[in-house]
């Protein structure tokens, strides 16, 4: 956290932490805080990886490290106490076609046990872009649901596997379409291309605007109040967290949604990556609309 963040000027540092994060880690950390059995599978090498093991030692679920030869990547999250944020990201270590055959092997090994596998994050400069498709199939062959939370060429692959939700925001949906989305229209319109390149249900988060989202033939606007932002980033990861604990809980996906929104809201509303708790979420969910879109 810093006191401002000005382009040309400099800006003082008034606290810092570090924490093992990512997509994955930060869904599995929000899972475990509501109350959920989970257990995050990563890779990490290197002293950096020494030090992700060491902090997730701290966590309150489970976690599986594949041990890989490259340095793990380090990224860095500047925020100002006006709730600007500027998010900078390595492109991460190379992986050995064995290191990619022991991931596979460690979800192959825990799939049958889970109810949703959430396949998060982006892949490291050389893994085929088809990696996240092998981990659906395993999903599908255990009649384990799967929820995509990617960017890119993984994304366009991973949506020719059928998979159960995929949960791109605006800048990834943007991508995957090659067009740029600015209204409500063009949001309605790119949830229904996406949804018929494949995947059961797409949930497009629009930041502060909610999500636009569709399952079956039904479409829905779920939104959230207005709120003072401290960091948006991570909130997408409680979203979907709080998303796939809802559905797991047998909720309608109306209502999955509604808890998902809530837990990215109460989670911006918080300084640093912190997210929000079961508490905080129910209490934001209070003040969450859902609404069914008429076309």
């Amino acid at each position: 956290m810093v006191d401002h963040l000005v382009f040309e000027d400099r800006a003082y540092i008034l606290s810092r932490s570090d924490s093992a994060g990512g997509r994955g880690i930060n869904a599995a950390r929000v899972l475990a805080s509501f109350g959920a059995k989970t257990e995050a599978i990563l890779a990490a090498g290197g002293q950096t990886g020494e030090k992700i093991e060491r902090l997730l030692t701290t966590d309150a679920f489970e976690s599986h490290v594949v041990k890989i030869r490259a340095e793990s990547r380090t990224n860095l999250t500047i925020s100002d106490k006006q709730g600007l944020t500027v998010k900078l990201n390595e492109r991460g270590p190379q992986m050995e076609a064995s290191e990619l055959k022991a991931v596979k092997k460690a979800v192959e090994a825990r799939v049958s046990k889970a109810n949703w596998l959430m396949i998060c994050g982006s892949l490291p400069p050389g893994v085929p872009p088809h990696f996240y498709c092998e981990l659906i199939e395993l999903a599908h062959e255990n009649n384990v649901k799967t929820l995509i939370d990617t960017d890119g060429d993984p994304l366009l692959h991973a949506l020719e596997a059928k998979p159960t939700v995929v949960t791109p925001n605006q800048h990834e949906a943007e991508r995957l379409l090659n067009r740029a989305l600015l209204t409500r229209s063009q949001f309605i319109e790119a949830v229904q291309r996406i949804k018929a390149m494949g995947p059961k249900s797409v949930i497009l988060s629009l930041g502060s605007r909610g999500v636009i989202a569709t399952e079956g033939g039904e479409l829905l606007e779920v939104l959230p109040p207005r709120i003072d932002v401290l960091t948006p980033i991570g909130a997408g990861d409680a979203l979907a967290a709080a998303f796939t604990w809802a559905m797991d809980r047998k909720k309608g996906f109306g209502e999955a949604l509604r808890w998902g929104v809530a837990a990215g809201t109460a989670s911006a509303a918080l300084p640093g990556m912190t997210f929000a708790s079961l508490d905080q979420t129910r209490e934001m969910y209070r003040h969450v609309e859902v609404r069914t879109v008429r076309i």
